[in-house]
């Protein structure tokens, strides 16, 4: 691939220009956006591919798309592409959106050990890259973030960043006794008047959205109460702010859609959703942030040798000493020796046929994988996702419109997720056609944020 950015030099400064001059008067009227064009504003300029731009539509074979300083300006077929400027040519490439994973937590891991003392900046901004390097170009945390994060989320809003753009609870309201949190991040709450305190505080400090916990891990520890809840939920709308829930059971699922939630973090588990619960979300506009498959899948596949510990794809991100612990015939069989181990392909079973029957009634869903705990493995675990809906009887094209559009939508991003003019210039560029084969989304030629090429898997 060829540099993405023209030099500054007079030659390109006057070619820039005619470029400029041309954009402006084919994309000012439809747009509204550029009064003037910056004579040295920073062009990208990308062309014969086939592009899937994330709203669900036919892909586009022969396209082009000219960036300026990180924004879409213009998107259209190769032919009627700017002719004087300097284009990469994406000749048998296929384009499509920065991914979106709408449920991870980062930063507490070294190899297979989770601790909250992991967690600094440096760590944090590491699997941001491992993300981008996967072709995730956006993550949202889910609530066990130290206060650090705002600094380097503030950092990226401000410019245009070089790695995974975040979202981010801050740290989510957790139940004293209960399920959830990390500790030494999260702070328990014991009634209403502290969850609503805590969430305040959340809100305060610039949380995008506010998660909580409602589990009690298969009845070994306390649930949240529905006062508590309730409370979480209100205190989260009083603040402008939408609210998203951990859970299980279907029960506990129909008592938060009462209660005014926003959105869910897992599939139900227990059980097989109904219509009850399926009509209150459509009616209510509640969405299914993320249904966690792979999470599932990855509770009982290192109970044995799995498959993708070959996989170089999979073994990308991960340090010999995590990689040699998931082989380990030790750990395998202490995982295989859980209380819970038998249970749980089961549960990703129900997950897997909830998600399908949510989306057979018209809920909105996303792509998220829950990873960042050990095993959960940043970046292969969205792409993995992917393949499970398609297993689930998910088309490909929606597999990853869910992993663009849509998870742009749940997370109030109205600049990302699809390619189209004025939207920041965040896409990857694959080898492979992944509406042949949804496993083609691996096949990662590079990757670009605002414009500008990142590092990729195959470098």
């Amino acid at each position: 691939m060829g540099n993405a950015i023209l030099p500054n030099n007079t030659a390109r400064h006057g070619r820039k220009t005619r470029l400029a001059g041309r954009l402006l008067a084919a994309t000012a009227g439809a747009i509204g956006l550029f009064a003037t064009l910056p004579a040295l504003a920073e062009t990208l300029v990308v062309k014969n591919f086939t592009l899937i731009d994330g709203r669900g539509g036919a892909a586009t074979p022969n396209s082009a798309m000219v960036v300026e300083d990180g924004r879409i300006v213009w998107v259209g077929p190769s032919a009627q592409a700017p002719v004087d400027a300097a284009a990469i040519d994406l000749t048998g490439k296929f384009v499509i959106p920065g991914l979106i994973d709408t449920h991870i937590h980062m930063g507490n891991v070294h190899d297979l050990t989770q601790d909250e003392r992991f967690y600094t900046t440096e760590n944090v901004e590491a699997d941001l890259r491992t993300y981008a390097s996967y072709g995730f170009t956006t993550v949202a945390v889910m609530g066990t973030d130290k206060d650090s994060v705002f600094a380097v989320r503030n950092a990226e809003r401000a410019g245009r960043p070089t790695m995974t753009r975040l979202f981010t609870a801050g740290q989510g309201i957790v139940f004293r006794g209960g399920y959830g949190g990390v500790p030494g991040i999260n702070r328990p709450v014991a009634n209403a008047r502290e969850a609503a305190i805590e969430v305040d505080a959340q809100a305060a400090k610039g949380a995008d959205y506010i998660k909580f916990w409602l589990d009690d891990e298969l009845a070994t520890m306390p649930k949240m109460p529905p006062e508590i809840s309730q409370a979480v939920i209100d205190a989260a709308h009083r603040n402008g702010l939408k609210v998203f829930a951990h859970i299980f059971y279907l029960e506990d699922a129909k008592r938060l859609a009462a209660q005014g939630v926003d959105g869910f973090v897992h599939s139900v588990r227990d059980k097989p959703v109904d219509k009850e619960l399926t009509d209150a979300m459509k009616e209510k506009g509640i969405v299914q942030v993320a249904a966690t498959l792979s999470r599932e899948a990855a509770m009982f596949a290192y109970g044995k040798p799995a498959p993708q510990l070959d996989d170089p794809f999979f073994k990308q991100s991960l340090s010999p000493e995590a990689l040699r612990l998931l082989a380990s015939p030790e750990r395998q069989k202490s995982v295989a020796s859980a209380p819970a181990f038998p249970r749980l392909p089961g549960f990703f079973d129900t997950a897997m046929a909830n998600l399908k029957r949510e989306a057979a009634a018209g809920v909105h869903y996303g792509v998220g994988t829950d990873s960042g705990p050990p095993g959960r493995v940043a970046g292969y675990s969205g792409h993995w996702e992917m393949e499970l809906m398609v297993k689930d009887g998910f088309t490909p094209g929606q597999a990853i419109q869910a992993a663009t559009g849509y998870g742009a939508e749940i997370l109030g991003a109205k600049d990302l997720g699809t390619i189209e003019r004025a939207k920041w210039a965040d896409f990857v560029v694959l080898d492979a056609d992944p509406l042949k084969d949804i496993r083609n989304t691996r096949k990662i030629n590079s990757v670009y944020i605002a414009g500008r090429k990142v590092r990729s898997v195959a470098q």
